[in-house]
């Protein structure tokens, strides 16, 4: 695993095929600030969640000037239906051999249940304008996870 990024940190590069079929890349947000979320895997409960409170929080989100991706390594085909299932209006990301999320540390060693494995590790790290880390958060909870990244980045409704 990677270390984990710090604000000040340059944000790594990435450029990962996309839920509708094309490419995004974190320089397709030169000049804007973005949320970058990692998450486990698509349509389950905890994901579901957090990704319906981002698409729930968008307007505000980009009215303080944040765009927003989530990343997981789930297939296109999966990410596909998710977005249109739960009508997500930001992209989502397919990280097929987890080289992104190892690059943002979001991908590291778990515990569950009294199991350890290697997985995606919850995470959000705010990238601004330069492409510089302006914040970096590991282990988030699903729920609420919105609401506290909003009072961290002094966001109001």
């Amino acid at each position: 695993m990677s270390e984990r990024l710090v604000p000040g940190d340059t944000a790594p590069a990435f450029s990962l095929p996309n839920a509708g079929g094309g490419t995004t890349s974190l320089a397709d947000f030169k000049d804007q600030n973005v949320v970058v979320y990692f998450y486990p895997a698509a349509s389950t409960p905890g994901c579901t969640r957090q990704a319906c409170d981002f698409r729930d929080n968008l307007a505000s989100l980009k009215s303080a000037g944040y765009q927003v991706v989530g990343i997981s390594p789930d297939p296109v085909a999966k990410l596909a239906k998710f977005t249109a299932t739960e009508e997500l209006t930001f992209p989502l990301l397919f990280d097929e051999d987890h080289a992104v999320a190892e690059d943002y540390a979001a991908w590291g060693e778990k515990k569950n249940y009294g199991r350890t494995y290697r997985g995606l590790i919850r995470s959000t790290i705010v990238v601004d304008g330069g492409g510089k880390v302006a914040a970096a958060q590991y282990n988030v909870r699903a729920t609420g996870h919105v609401a506290k990244l909003r009072r961290d980045l002094t966001i109001d409704k």
